[in-house]
């Protein structure tokens, strides 16, 4: 024991003289926690010994450094999968995906300057950890929600996504609160390594008292849940045709592209089926002028229900025309009956932010890009005798507290995606993972259908009921059970619970760093 506490003393004196080197190590292990990898350990080695490191440093100008470091090997190596999009024309783009990595890591490395920073006013490794925590909520996850738009992909919360058990308490405090939870958990083994002894050594142990907690939570949660009879379930297909990135957007391959959409989607035991779910721009036409195809996919309809896809709407303006990433759904007899227009835009994949202020020589990439129209978000749609349900467009699943309306909820969710730009990559585990975490905190199935895959259907606590794997093609009718759907406290209230936390946090950070600072003064 006194050998492995000795080698471990003499790591953390080598970490103490090479900071910023070994901030960019603890940053890209703590990235390895992230989905789809799951390691555990390496959440908690990076940030205490990202806590180590700022008890150590010496000046603001260090502290700052140190974070920006962590956090630009952080979210380089967390968000790797993006630049994936730039090789599917590697001819034309490829050369960027070393210049995109490397932006990703820049820009993104400042949100984590702040949480370091902070620390430099806490009076003992305590507060330390505390001021962290409160600044990686407000800084890191929660402020990167609404940035351009936001991309709050990758909480840290869904480091623990690797058990649907360990994400049952998303329903009280929703996914920015499990991260300030997980952050504190994770962080607090550093009061052990700042000054190593017996005491400091039981009190690092709360954080597994805190993990403990939490995986028991989740195992009372699924013990008690109650079964509902398939009574009033639905029946949905989940079509995955599996185009490449490469043929989903060619002109020449459009029409063998929706046929396989209609041969994948067509069965003998389709009377039974309610709704077959096609992906993101699944139908490469427009829906609301183009009646020959839409005839064409007659035959992909249910008997008695309906097919629901993804298509580019066009609107006509006094310039030409604005067109939308939308969401629609058809009869039998080949009607739109429902439309929504997807609201979250992703910023330099449907939008390009300041374009007009882009130099020249950027445009030519930047136009790559298509600009989308807006649509209104928290829409709902509701068909007949079908339990009404909210639309969801790819990206937008990532919003926490931010998928549907608060008053007279719909008790499920159809997510249409596309995966496809990125491969066999972290990025499609994740996106499935961000699904996960929204049916918990909202206590609704989520239906999930992309062109590549992961297909799902979500249960209310997160559970997988059936799925076609990545990159596979097929089709599989699967039962959703809207009676499933809970009421949460989270679902109520949304972030406001979160918001709550850190502000009762911060107070008595305030009133232990008083105290901290009036025995130091002794």
């Amino acid at each position: 024991m006194k050998k492995i506490k000795d080698i471990c003393l003499a790591i953390l004196d080598k970490m103490a003289v090479r900071r910023k080197v070994s901030a960019l190590i603890l940053g890209a292990m703590l990235a390895s926690a992230l989905p789809p990898f799951f390691q555990f350990w390496a959440m908690f080695a990076a940030f205490s010994g990202a806590l180590f490191l700022c008890a150590h440093a010496d000046g603001k100008k260090n502290l700052s450094a140190i974070g920006y470091w962590f956090g630009f090997a952080y979210f380089a190596c967390g968000f790797y999968w993006i630049g994936n999009a730039l090789l599917v024309d590697v001819a034309r783009t490829g050369w960027l995906y070393v210049p995109v990595l490397l932006l990703n890591g820049a820009f993104f490395a400042v949100f984590t300057i702040l949480p370091f920073l902070v620390t430099a006013y806490g009076k003992n490794i305590v507060t330390k950890i505390l001021f962290f925590a409160l600044a990686w909520f407000l800084i890191t996850e929660y402020t990167r929600e609404y940035i351009l738009t936001g991309f709050p992909w990758n909480p840290v919360s869904s480091m623990l996504a690797f058990r649907p058990k360990m994400l049952q308490t998303l329903v009280w405090w929703g996914t920015n609160g499990l991260s300030l939870v997980a952050v504190l958990m994770a962080a607090w083994p550093a009061v052990w390594l700042v000054k190593p002894n017996r005491k400091t050594f039981a009190a690092a142990l709360l954080s597994l008292v805190a993990v403990s907690g939490l995986w028991e939570y989740g195992e009372q949660v699924f013990a008690n849940r109650p079964q509902i009879p398939d009574g009033n379930s639905l029946v949905v297909r989940l079509v995955q045709p599996n185009i490449a990135q490469s043929l989903k957007w060619s002109k020449d391959a459009a029409e063998a592209n929706l046929q396989k959409y209609v041969d994948l989607s067509k069965g003998n035991d389709s009377q039974y089926v309610d709704f077959t779910v096609w992906g993101e721009t699944a139908f490469p036409f427009d829906l609301q002028y183009d009646e020959a195809h839409r005839k064409k996919i007659i035959k992909a309809i249910p008997n008695r229900g309906y097919l629901i896809t993804g298509f580019l709407r066009f609107e006509p303006t006094e310039n030409g025309y604005i067109h939308y990433n939308s969401f629609g759904v058809i009869n039998r007899k080949g009607d739109v009956l429902a439309t929504y227009d997807k609201s979250h835009l992703v910023p330099f994949g449907e939008y390009i932010p300041f374009r007009r202020y882009l130099p020249q020589w950027v445009k030519p990439i930047a136009n790559v890009v298509a600009e989308f129209g807006r649509g209104i978000q928290y829409q709902t749609i509701k068909l007949n005798e079908y339990p009404e349900f909210a639309p969801l467009i790819c990206y937008e699943v990532i919003f926490s507290g931010e998928i549907m309306r608060r008053e007279n909820k719909p008790k499920w969710v159809v997510i249409l995606t596309n995966d496809g730009w990125y491969g066999v990559s972290a990025g499609p585990y994740q996106h499935l993972i961000a699904a996960k975490m929204r049916a918990i905190e909202e206590g609704v199935s989520v239906v999930r259908c992309a062109n590549t895959g992961i297909s799902a259907v979500l249960t209310p606590y997160g559970t997988v009921r059936k799925h076609l794997a990545l990159n596979s093609d097929g089709a599989i009718d699967v039962l959703v059970k809207p009676d499933e759907a809970r009421t949460t406290l989270f679902g109520q209230y949304g972030n406001k619970i979160a918001l709550a936390m850190a502000g009762i946090l911060l107070i008595l950070s305030l009133l232990l760093n008083a105290v901290a600072g009036k025995f130091h003064k002794r």
